[in-house]
């Protein structure tokens, strides 16, 4: 006891500082006998730095041990020696698994998230698809009379109206077109019959003036067959652009109004359905969205009917408008017509402002209208 007092280098074993030597010689005595501690294989030179060549080996196999996104020019080795009991120390970028990190660079900007196109594509292709099922599901529910419908009593009349009217304007178009044809064909027998009463005038010399009268008639009678005709024909025209224009255009902003009117009452009897379900935390959102899409849709309801509404009322006034001048002109034409009166037949033309082409007369070259 006495010589262990007297040794300079003796320590204290009750004392802390002891302890921690102690733990400190323990660790470094297992660090060299351990094989599996990558640090004790290290071969370093006279001067305790690392070989040129182990070097590089240690830090790539460092490299790919470390985390993701950690890049090994931001990453340094320090060696103390083996000797010390102090082991190497990392000095890496930003703190990541447990190692001390040294940010080198200014702050980080995450950038937005790159939309997708194809994802864009499909979640187009997923709403089409969910907002046509709901519409058939409506349709088949109110063909079999389970379903309810939005109607709109004033408006449904109307367009029922415009559709009885479209289909009995194509039935007069449709008759026009064959007293068209058939007038065409009768002022083209009735010239061709001239010619040759005309032909048998110069010809036979006994029955010249008989022939002569006939002859005359007959061209009189095509040529106010051909003004009746072109009365007819642009009587034609304007009920086929009242008809197959005008007509159909309003009914094409019906069609997308029975349209808005079936979205409409799919996303109604949805939003009721899930109303009367019961309410809680799952339910609450489904609830929500649901009725923001109603909404979206019932406003887009309002506005096709008032859009159909309002073409309805420009229609009717368009309609009378031109039929009223059509029927006149028409009834004017067939009784100068058939009353022989030729300067009537011909003023209605000039008051509708009707040009008429003359039958076998083509259009003129460009070296004549020069």
């Amino acid at each position: 006891m006495s010589g262990h007092r007297n040794d300079p280098t003796a320590v204290d074993e009750s004392h802390p500082a002891a302890e921690e030597v102690r733990s400190d010689s323990e660790e470094f005595a297992m660090a060299q006998e351990s094989p599996k501690n990558s640090a004790a294989e290290i071969p370093v030179t006279s001067n305790g730095e690392l070989e040129d060549s182990r070097e590089r080996s240690f830090n790539r196999d460092l490299k790919r041990s470390l985390p993701v996104g950690l890049g090994l020019s931001e990453t340094q080795i320090t060696s103390h020696g083996f000797d010390s009991t102090k082991e190497g120390v990392i000095e890496a970028g930003p703190f990541q698994g447990g190692v001390r990190m040294l940010q080198k660079s200014g702050p980080v900007v995450l950038a937005d998230e790159v939309k997708n196109p194809a994802m864009e594509k499909l979640e187009l292709v997923r709403k089409w698809s969910l907002n046509t099922y709901k519409c058939t599901r409506q349709i088949i529910s109110e063909k079999l009379g389970r379903g309810s419908r939005t109607v709109d009593l004033e408006l449904e009349a109307q367009i029922d109206i415009l559709r009885d009217n479209k289909k009995k304007y194509e039935n007069i178009l449709r008759l026009a077109q064959t007293l068209s044809t058939q007038l065409y064909q009768m002022v083209n027998t009735q010239r061709q019959l001239g010619d040759a009463f005309a032909d048998l005038s110069l010809k036979s010399l006994e029955l010249h003036e008989e022939f002569g009268y006939n002859a005359d008639t007959q061209k009189l009678l095509a040529k106010n067959g051909e003004t009746l005709l072109g009365a007819i024909n642009f009587f034609i025209a304007s009920v086929n652009t009242l008809v197959n224009k005008t007509i159909e255009d309003t009914l094409m902003t019906v069609k997308q109004y029975e349209s808005a009117r079936v979205e409409y009452d799919a996303y109604r009897t949805d939003l009721e359905e899930l109303n009367l379900g019961p309410r809680d935390a799952n339910t609450l959102p489904k609830i929500e969205q649901s009725q923001q899409l109603f909404q979206v849709h019932k406003e887009k309801y309002d506005k096709m009917r008032n859009d159909v509404s309002i073409k309805l009322k420009f229609l009717e006034e368009n309609k009378v408008k031109v039929l009223h001048n059509q029927l006149v002109l028409f009834h004017n034409a067939i009784a100068a017509y058939f009353s022989g009166n030729q300067k009537q037949l011909e003023q209605t033309l000039k008051q509708f402002h009707i040009k008429l082409k003359t039958p076998g007369v083509d259009a003129p070259s460009w070296l004549e209208e020069q």
